[in-house]
């Protein structure tokens, strides 16, 4: 194995700030990792866009981020670019590239009832990487899935420090209880890394769900694939880079430094 830099940086991407609940279970495992998070937000939303357009655009930024910052390893923190793209970016960096995809196996691990739900972006329930992930995990089981995009613009809103339509909430749950079995449904996976930052919200629209989300199986992972490398002694001030303007960062600063991410650029 050659050796790693103690400085070289975990990379996260995103269309935006949904990848920081994956970036908090990773830093409650290894709380010195040097951090670079990178947001697209002159891509942002990807749920809208298609699936041609986002497997040029993220293997391509990625390419330019990994030259710039020199990663030990990547994360795409979005389960849209994922499912799409995943396979590109690992096949052009010569980096690890640790995906993330939706949580059915754990919400069928969960469920009592054999009624499971998706809330995902519109580009990602309707994958077939979704379909294989339920033939292998959840099969047998009832799969209910809903697109709910505004549930990314109301985590944004939420990390800018306003508040977010309650209706917003309640439209994306009764997406799923409304349909056929759904009132059994009792397990949701929450298929975009913004969702679990609303997952406070969720909850009140719907208190007798239980959500699922992968974070804490990511960083599992994250930590198995650096296994044995050094860290610096002392946590260090993460990076965020944004493909959009810097003035468009300036209200989400106090939720980047909650966060560790002190250092704002733009790529």
């Amino acid at each position: 194995m050659p050796l790693i830099d103690k400085d070289a940086p975990l990379l996260f991407f995103d269309s935006g700030i949904g990848g920081l609940s994956v970036l908090q279970a990773v830093r409650q495992s290894l709380p010195n990792a040097p951090i670079v998070y990178a947001a697209d937000y002159a891509g942002l939303p990807y749920g809208t866009k298609c699936e041609a357009e986002i497997m040029a655009r993220v293997p391509a930024l990625l390419g330019r981020l990994v030259e710039r910052y020199r990663p030990r390893l990547v994360t795409i923190a979005c389960n849209t670019a994922c499912t799409i793209a995943l396979s590109h970016v690992r096949a052009a960096l010569d980096v690890p590239v640790v995906g993330t995809v939706p949580a059915i196996k754990p919400a069928a691990e969960s469920t009592r009832t054999g009624v499971i739900g998706l809330l995902g972006t519109a580009a990602t329930i309707r994958q077939t990487y979704v379909d294989r992930l339920q033939t292998a995990h959840a099969a047998g089981m009832t799969l209910l899935r809903h697109a709910a995009p505004e549930l990314v613009h109301a985590a944004e809103e939420k990390l800018r420090g306003e508040t977010p339509d309650p209706s917003i909430f309640m439209r994306a749950m009764q997406g799923l209880t409304l349909l056929p079995d759904g009132d059994r449904l009792d397990v949701t996976a929450l298929g975009c890394t913004h969702f679990p930052l609303v997952q406070d919200e969720l909850s009140r629209a719907c208190p007798r769900m239980r959500f699922v989300d992968g974070s804490a199986g990511i960083a599992r992972r994250i930590c198995h694939l650096t296994e044995g490398q050094d860290w610096p002694a002392q946590p260090s001030n993460g990076i965020f880079v944004t493909t959009g303007p810097l003035s468009d960062i300036e209200n989400l600063r106090p939720a980047l430094n909650s966060y560790g991410l002190t250092e704002i650029k733009s790529l």
